[in-house]
Formats: C-alpha cells, structure tokens, sequence
C-alpha cells in the first residue's frame, strides 16, 4: 500500500488539473508562454502519477485496468477480471 500522503497529493493535482483546463487550453491556443508560467505548477496534466485504484501502487500500473500488476495478479487468478484466463501450455 502506498502512502496516503502520496495518494492525497496526487488527488489534490488532479483537482488542480481539471479546475485549471480550460484556462491552460486556452493560452496554448494564443502561444502564450508567459501566462502558463504563471499558472500552478501542479495544473500541468504531465505532473499526474498513474496510480492502482486499489492499492495506490505507483509503479507497475496497467493502464487499460487501472491496476498494478499485482492487484491485476491477484484478480486474474479469481477470475474477477472477464476475459483474462492464465496462460498455460
């Protein structure tokens, strides 16, 4: 499990990210460099960490399940996630 202060601060970003869209579209749209200088640094989508949904695993993340590879592991072997069997030959 990863620490809640991390997962805190990557859904505090994310807050950041979305209340700042607009205006960040905005002056790319215009060329204007300065006023994205002048924005939050944390409103910068590039600054979000893909994170497992269940766990908050940083590293190892699968996009397309929104899981780590041992959460994914963990839930192929159940048979929860349709679709995935384990691969045997």
């Amino acid at each position: 499990m990863a620490k809640k202060s991390s997962i805190a601060r990557d859904l505090k970003r994310a807050k950041m990210i979305d209340k700042y869209a607009v205006k960040r579209a905005e002056f790319k749209s215009m060329g204007d460099r300065e006023g994205l200088y002048y924005l939050p640094r944390n409103s910068s989508p590039t600054r979000q960490k893909n994170r497992c949904i269940e766990s908050g695993r940083p590293r190892g993340y699968m996009r397309q399940f929104g899981l780590s590879r041992l959460a994914f592991r963990e839930h192929a072997s159940k048979g929860e996630i349709p679709g995935v069997t384990k691969a045997s030959w």
